[in-house]
């Protein structure tokens, strides 16, 4: 019988579940540790050592394989929709000129409720984080 390895670690719940569901797609059995305790009270995330994606050891090196392909071909998709017709927003992205950007509202909202309009923004395609005034 196999042993179950500690794979990823995570900060939040729906990364580790992204992951599995994916992992799942592709045939291979993976479990969370540790997501109930952390939504429960997320201050003992650093003592537990954050949410687990656990694997058979077996299935480590496929499991790798697996998310690294999966997010290549994320990286390709937004390659290829390097920009969006009818944009929500009239700018683009300082870094790479794409306009395939969001707003990012985590600094000002408070459990997903905004409270304040935020000017940060981030660019899906390159990454970049800049603000727009």
């Amino acid at each position: 019988m196999s042993n179950l390895v500690r794979f990823k670690f995570y900060e939040t719940a729906l990364e580790a579940n992204r992951d599995k569901q994916i992992l799942a797609e592709n045939g291979i059995n993976s479990f969370i540790a540790n997501e109930q305790l952390i939504q429960s009270d997320w201050l003992l995330s650093q003592a537990v050592g954050g949410i687990q994606l656990q694997v058979f050891e077996e299935d480590r090196e496929k499991a790798t394989q697996v998310l690294q392909d999966y997010k290549d071909n994320e990286q390709y998709s937004l390659e290829v929709e390097h920009t969006i017709e009818d944009p929500e927003f009239d700018f683009v992205c300082p870094k790479c000129s794409s306009n395939h950007i969001y707003r990012d509202d985590r600094a000002t909202s408070f459990f997903g409720i905004s409270f304040l309009t935020s000017h940060k923004f981030v660019c899906y395609y390159c990454g970049n984080e800049f603000t727009h005034e």
